[in-house]
């Protein structure tokens, strides 16, 4: 090939297609430098340091005003614990059940740590006994930085509890419910790591048959997610890092990596079974699947920027650690996976395992294959059918209803979620009152003592709030939190009824016509009604980023109005029926016993909103890559059905390997104790399910039988949108090549 005929085919080429001729010609630099970036992003990390978003800035409104207010008043060292001793044979005044409440107290004042202890006994208590007399609350708190003793405190407190095994004693309260949450989050984590990479390999292996091709997938995507989180450290210096956001790094980019490796490697063995040599089948799987991979991967970035616009810092931290893992992925799946390819040649398939290399040769496109000639031959019933089930799995998101229950909520399966229970049954909206907080220059003034009693006897008085009242100053004078306990369970439409009277009257014509007082009500009433009240605000304008940058790619990637609107459409499809499960797994609390959790009344808040642009940018991998390979038929002079039936035949394999492999790691998150998780491996598995199997199995194929040349329909005013070849592989000169 002369000079100019290599500019020109240069010219032809894509850009997925010219970084994976690059790498592959330039192997060593691209896999050292991948190396070497892996290495550096993960040793700065750690060098730098990861922010972590605070309390406060987590908050949004007025939840965050009063968040601010009452870390300043050094109140955080200070909350609240409880040890609560119950019976359902004794009431709290016979001598056994005093005698432990006793050895309780007598425990806690050994605790240097501890500052005040409160006596369910002592007059002017406030209600710490329960009205049916068979529970009482030993509240404490720690002093200064006390709250490090929580673990000593916590066993010195179990070991009551053993002493006197007719009773129920177990302890509850910020600083024993984080400490849970943490060693639950760190352990909930690990078992993540562990069991979702060695699932991975043997799903992988399965899928190709061979060790060497299992392998290369795995390390791609382990090695972006190292990437991904040491690069995090950088971005958290300006947004702050939730601390879910290694979990989500994990999840997602366990997820893509292996996906879009699938994709090439598939692509490029599936060459080089039709004849092609080594480099010409490399090329022929930079130039199909590499494009597929760069398009799913800038939808999928797309998708997750719409975070950006909800005006929430948790959803900011989550989009950037998101966004980060799958750009990482994408960019090595375009140079490292070909330049690793190019070195391997034919020996990927080292290490074959004979039986899964048989039975993957017998299956070939197997039940995906049967399941698409049926909704071919019937596209109609295909769709009714189909179409009616999923509407019919999305009805419960009609009773959809958020809450943040699972923030608070100590992880499932440990003894501090029992106590917790417990405690919300016997002293309702005890454990988790509205706190008003009050700024001001003074305030011991009389003026603001007399509007804070105002405050308390209005509130007790209207029925929906109780005592126990509780008002606290800070050290300096300037800063005073009162908690007072709501009806219902925090998160309800009691509970919410009481915040509003509490938001928009008492506070207002009690502490708010006290001239320079700065008041705010939060708690996790107020956090839940505020997150609800933002997302609703924002919803509108993240759906529309989403979904407009989305069409319009679609419509550049494959110049059809009707492929653009039907991929939209698909992917809401999916997604809202799984939110309808969600509501009747978690919400109606259908899989309790099956999943092991108590129902929260409510999904929580978050995760509606990350779901949609999640599941949105995950679904269009499969459907990018079917469609490209269907366009590329087309394009090659196959009719619709038939080039329909190519398409989805020769990626049934490698889609339902990688929708596997999604489900499989969404599901072990289904298993974790922390509720807000379970609900987002669950959420993730049934969502990919359905899309992998439904969606794309029956559904698409049938939607475009029915449409017929229409799917490629674009209107003469669009014709200026530029041409993105669908380059098909090289013709091979072999006798008998497969189209």
């Amino acid at each position: 090939m002369d000079t100019t005929d290599g500019a020109r085919e240069r010219g032809r080429l894509n850009l997925a297609a010219r970084m994976g001729r690059w790498s592959a010609r330039h192997r060593k630099v691209a896999i050292f430098g991948w190396l070497a970036f892996v290495g550096v992003t993960f040793v700065l990390g750690g060098a730098v340091g990861t922010k972590q978003l605070s309390d406060a800035d987590a908050e949004v409104g007025q939840s965050r005003a009063a968040a601010k207010i009452y870390a300043r008043g050094g109140f955080d060292s200070g909350d609240p614990e409880h040890v609560l001793v119950q019976s359902s044979a004794l009431t709290a005044r016979e001598p056994a059940f005093r005698a432990a409440v006793r050895d309780v107290e007598r425990a806690l004042m050994r605790r240097w740590a501890i500052g005040e202890i409160r006596s369910p006994y002592a007059p002017k208590n406030g209600g710490q006994i329960s009205k049916d007399g068979h529970s009482v609350l030993v509240d404490f708190r720690f002093g200064g930085t006390g709250r490090g003793d929580i673990g000593a405190v916590t066993a010195a407190v179990e070991r009551i509890a053993a002493s006197h095994p007719s009773l129920y004693i177990g302890e509850y309260g910020d600083a024993s419910a984080t400490k849970a949450g943490d060693d639950s989050v760190g352990k909930d984590f690990h078992r993540a790591e562990l069991l979702s990479i060695p699932l991975t390999l043997l799903i992988l292996l399965v899928a190709f048959g061979a060790v060497v091709a299992a392998f290369v997938p795995l390390l791609l995507a382990l090695t972006a997610v190292a990437a991904a989180l040491g690069l995090l450290a950088l971005p958290s210096q300006i947004w702050p890092a939730d601390d879910a956001a290694n979990s989500v790094i994990l999840l997602i980019g366990l997820a893509v990596g292996v996906d879009y490796s699938l994709f090439y490697i598939r692509r490029e063995r599936e060459e080089r079974a039709r004849g092609l040599g080594e480099e010409a089948a490399l090329e022929a799987a930079a130039a199909t699947s590499g494009r597929a991979v760069l398009v799913s991967g800038i939808t999928v970035l797309i998708a997750m920027a719409g975070m950006f616009l909800t005006g929430s810092k948790e959803f900011t931290s989550v989009a950037v650690g998101t966004m980060l893992v799958v750009a990482i992925a994408m960019a090595g799946s375009l140079t490292v996976l070909p330049a690793l390819l190019s070195k391997l040649g034919d020996r990927i398939e080292k290490g074959r395992l004979p039986l899964l290399g048989r039975l993957r040769k017998r299956r070939g496109a197997g039940v995906m294959g049967a399941v698409v000639d049926r909704a071919l031959r019937r596209p109609l019933a295909a769709v009714l059918l189909t179409g009616g089930l999923l509407i019919l799995l999305a009805a419960p998101v009609l009773a959809l209803h958020t809450n943040d229950a699972g923030d608070t909520m100590p992880p499932q399966g440990l003894k501090i979620a029992s106590t917790y229970q417990r405690i919300q049954d016997a002293f309702p909206g005890g454990g988790q009152p509205a706190y008003v907080v009050v700024s001001a220059n003074d305030v011991h003034a009389q003026v603001v003592q007399s509007a804070f009693g105002r405050l308390r006897a209005r509130a007790v008085a209207s029925g929906l709030m109780h005592e126990p009242v509780e008002l606290r100053k800070s050290d300096d004078g300037h800063v005073a939190a009162m908690s007072i306990p709501l009806v219902g369970s925090g998160t309800d439409a009691r509970s919410e009824r009481a915040l509003s009277l509490l938001r928009t009257r008492l506070v207002p014509e009690t502490l708010g016509r006290v001239d320079g007082v700065e008041a705010a009500v939060g708690g996790v009433t107020a956090s839940s009604k505020d997150f609800n009240d933002l997302l609703k605000r924002h919803l509108p304008l993240v759906f529309a980023f989403v979904l407009g940058f989305a069409f319009l790619l679609l419509l550049t990637a494959f110049r059809s109005l009707v492929v653009a609107v039907k991929a939209i459409v698909l992917n809401l499809l999916s997604v809202a029926a799984a939110y309808g499960v969600l509501v009747a797994v978690f919400q109606w609390g259908w899989g309790e016993a099956l999943l092991g959790f108590k129902s929260t009344g409510g999904v929580v808040s978050w995760l509606p909103l990350f779901l949609f642009v999640v599941l949105f940018g995950l679904s269009m991998d499969y459907h990018v890559f079917i469609l490209s390979r269907v366009r590329e038929a087309f394009d090659r002079g196959l009719e619709t059905e038939a080039a329909v039936s190519h398409g989805i035949r020769t990626t049934a394999g490698v889609v339902t390997s990688a929708a596997v492999v999604m489900v499989a790691v969404f599901a072990i998150f289904g298993t974790l104790s922390r509720i807000d998780l379970k609900q987002l491996g669950v959420g993730l598995a049934v969502a990919i399910l359905l899309d992998a199997t439904l969606v794309r199995a029956v559904l698409l194929p049938a939607t475009m039988k029915l449409l017929g040349r229409w799917n490629w329909y674009l209107p003469r005013w669009l014709e200026w949108l530029p041409r993105l070849s669908h380059e098909k592989a090289p013709e091979c000169a072999a006798a008998g090549a497969t189209p």
